[in-house]
This record gives structure tokens, sequence and C-alpha cells, in this order.
């Protein structure tokens, strides 16, 4: 086991750092999901802005107005319309208009984000066990290292105390990390949980308004 002692004394003393730059990588990780997000939620709002401009009652919001908002408002005009068959001018409107919708569909694809998210939010319980095992290799390191030195005599408990002073920083940063990414998480998971509760509604609508006014401009073309 003496061939393995470098690199337990390696890894133990590299430990701390390792979490740290770990936890770095992270919350870079989190920036990137951040950024991405809020570019979904404009393309979403961008493109039903532009399927429902023209309505008789279109909602028109300030700046300041959350995007998720917006989108729910585009979709509540959305299904005013598609709830009132009188509107025939507005229900036609939206019938040209599906291709842009349906041209414009990867903002709907949301397998990718929601994967490396859950990634994310998940191996954020790795960095409290990433704390305990750089400090059980320092403490296996100090063993190593007495008993290779002195042949296992009382001199290892001495040892394994002094180690054991820098081998608690290992666990502190992943207490550290640990904390600080399930803090961050919770101020994204609720926009990140809209985003995908916006997705899901807009793809319900787009379902409904093929079938709703495709079926009613089928009876209509009957008619006359």
């Amino acid at each position: 086991m003496a061939e393995w002692n470098p690199i337990l004394n390696q890894l133990s003393s590299l430990s701390t750092f390792i979490i740290g730059a770990a936890c770095c990588v992270h919350l870079f990780l989190f920036f990137v999901l951040w950024l991405w997000s809020k570019r979904d939620e404009r393309s979403i709002a961008s493109t039903l802005f532009d399927f429902t401009k023209g309505l008789k009652h279109h909602s028109l919001l300030g700046g300041n107005v959350h995007m998720s908002d917006q989108i729910e408002a585009f979709i509540a005009d959305v299904n005013d319309v598609l709830d009132d068959p009188g509107r025939r001018d507005d229900r036609k409107a939206l019938l040209d208009r599906i291709r842009i919708l349906d041209e414009r569909r990867r903002f709907l694809h949301s397998i990718s984000f929601e994967t490396i998210y859950n990634m994310a939010r998940t191996m954020i319980e790795a960095y409290p066990l990433a704390g305990v095992l750089g400090t059980i290799l320092a403490i296996g390191a100090a063993l190593q290292m007495d008993s290779a030195a002195t042949g296992g005599g009382a001199t290892s408990v001495g040892l394994i105390l002094g180690r054991f002073g820098d081998a608690i920083w290992s666990t502190a940063a992943g207490l550290l990390a640990a904390m600080l990414l399930m803090f961050l998480n919770s101020c994204l998971e609720p926009p990140f949980g809209r985003l995908a509760e916006s997705r899901r509604h807009v793809r319900d609508m787009v379902a409904r308004v093929k079938r709703e006014l495709a079926v009613s401009t089928s009876s209509d073309e009957e008619d006359e």
C-alpha cells in the first residue's frame, strides 16, 4: 500500500481546491441556464405577439411586465377567440397564422434544457459527500504515512490529529458549496418551472387552435 500513499496525499491536499473549482463550474452552469431560459422566454413571447397581432382584443403590456406574464396574456387572448365562435375574423386570422408557430417550434423543444437543469440540481447533493470523502482520504493518507515510517506505532494518533485540522476544510468546503448552490437553485427553480409551464400551455394552445379552428373552417365551407 506504500505506493498509494503519494496519491492519497495529493488527492487529500487537492480535495478542497477541487470542490471549490467544481462549485465555480456549477455556478457558471446555472448562469448559462438562466441566460438560456431568458432567451427562450423572449422567443416564446415574440412569437406569440406575432401570432396574436391584429386581434380586436389584443393584450398590450408594458415593458416592465415579466415575460411569463406576457406569455400567459397572449395565450389568454387566443383562448378568448377560441371560446367565442362569433369572432370569425379573428378565428380565421389565427388559423392563417398557425404556420408562424409551426415554423418556430424550436422554442418548444425543452428536453435539453430540462435534462441539464435536472443534472445541475441533482449534483448539488454530491458536494457534502465529496467533502467527507476528502476528509477520509486525508485521514487514510496520515495512517499510511505513519505506518510506513514507524511500523504502526502510537504516534499515529498524533499524526492523524495533526492532519485532521487540514482535512476538515474539505468537509467545510463541501457543505458551504452545497448551501450556496441550494440557495441559488431555490431562486432559479420558480422561473424555470414557469418556463416549463408556459411551454406546456403553448403546446396545448397550438393543438387546440389546429383542432377547433380546422373543424370550424371545414364546417363553414360545407355550409357554403
